[in-house]
């Protein structure tokens, strides 16, 4: 196998090491992705609610349930855009950490610990505006969306098990 990977399909000390590393940096970018003031909106998603400087939008499912309400192109783009990066904002994490500890491999523990990565992010966010005016929204459907890409990263996780060990198996 390569420097990466033991035949079980487990990291060698080099493969965690790399791990470890692109999980800090991959954590100080989804920080920064969440927390940083947003300079402007671009485009106003329906069912968009303010309370002072508190934005939110607890609409479940709101791209589906506003979509008459997307009047151009670019607003559908921009919301589709949006569902599709929160998918993927905690996948390499979880990604990573599937690969790092064995306690996590379950599809229970890693949908669990990405919500409640998401709710923390959501519930900081709203922090965040109360105290500094950051220009964030707490989105519901960040909290399945989010979850949805663990969950993704759990079902990628045993995929590439699976390739390892048959690559395993014929060298």
């Amino acid at each position: 196998m390569s420097g990466f990977w033991e035949k079980d399909g487990d990291l060698t000390p080099l493969g965690k090491s790399a791990v470890r590393w692109g999980l800090c940096l991959y954590a100080l970018a989804v920080c920064a992705m969440c927390f940083l003031p947003q300079p402007f909106r671009q485009v106003k998603t329906p069912g968009i609610q303010h309370y002072g400087r508190l934005v939110v939008l607890l609409t479940p499912f709101n791209s589906l349930v506003n979509f008459g309400k997307i009047n151009s192109f670019w607003r559908l783009l921009w919301i589709l855009g949006q569902n599709l990066s929160n998918i993927l904002l905690l996948y390499p994490l979880a990604l990573s950490l599937l690969l790092l500890k064995k306690e996590l491999r379950s599809l229970k523990r890693i949908a669990v610990l990405t919500f409640s990565i998401s709710f923390f992010i959501e519930v900081s966010q709203l922090l965040l505006d109360a105290l500094f005016n950051v220009n964030r929204v707490f989105e519901i459907d960040d909290l399945w969306t989010n979850t949805l890409g663990g969950v993704l990263a759990f079902y990628s996780y045993q995929w590439l098990q699976r390739k390892i060990k048959e690559r395993s198996a014929v060298s």
